[in-house]
């Protein structure tokens, strides 16, 4: 299980940075590419957590990446521990997924700012003069996934009429692999992993 998993880890991050960094260099903000009307490659930065959240100014993106750093050395160790053990190989596979995406989205707070220069009206060039510090790094999003774009039925009280659309935020591989491997858990293996492990 242990070279499984860490295959698992591995391909996600090389997929999430492979395609950050071809977004981030081929690509402006705000630039789209339609494959369908809701499957769309819509490149946008965010300072904050998974699916565009943002948490308060600098002090607050520095708090949010030493979380980070402290979660992903929490999950790392968990998930070490939970390799020696004979659990179950769901479990092992979700916080593989979990760990991977934390590491992704880690990797541009911490290095995309010294890294790349601004995307705002052009390509990002690469070490010629990045556009933040350390642990100051904007995350890179691009899945966009309107499923439902319309407006809501007029006879809804408050909202009725108004546009509406389904799913609206913007993520990346990191934050599908956090959300798939939590979901696996919660929905599969919720019992096993309150009363089973003992780490």
């Amino acid at each position: 299980m242990l070279k499984k998993s860490i295959l698992l880890i591995t391909v996600v991050l090389v997929l999430d940075q492979l395609l950050k960094v071809w977004i981030k260099t081929n690509m402006m903000i705000g630039q789209e590419i339609h494959f369908f009307d809701w499957f769309i490659i819509h490149f946008t930065e965010n300072k904050g957590m998974a699916f565009g959240m943002e948490f308060g100014g600098t002090t607050g993106k520095y708090m949010l990446s030493i979380f980070r750093i402290v979660a992903i050395v929490a999950i790392g160790i968990f998930w070490y521990k939970l390799v020696k053990t004979d659990i179950k190989k769901g479990i092992l596979y979700s916080i593989s997924l979990v760990l991977a995406g934390a590491i992704g989205n880690m990797i541009d707070s911490a290095f995309y700012g010294l890294i790349f220069s601004e995307s705002y009206g052009q390509l990002a060039t690469v070490f010629e003069g990045g556009y933040a510090g350390f642990l100051q790094g904007k995350v890179v999003d691009m899945f966009y996934f309107p499923l439902i774009n319309g407006h809501l039925p007029q006879w809804l009280p408050v909202a009725g009429g108004n546009h509406f659309i389904f799913f609206r935020p913007v993520f990346n591989i990191a934050d599908a692999s956090i959300f798939t491997g939590t979901t696996i858990i919660l929905l599969f293996y919720r019992k096993t992993f309150t009363t089973d492990v003992n780490v």
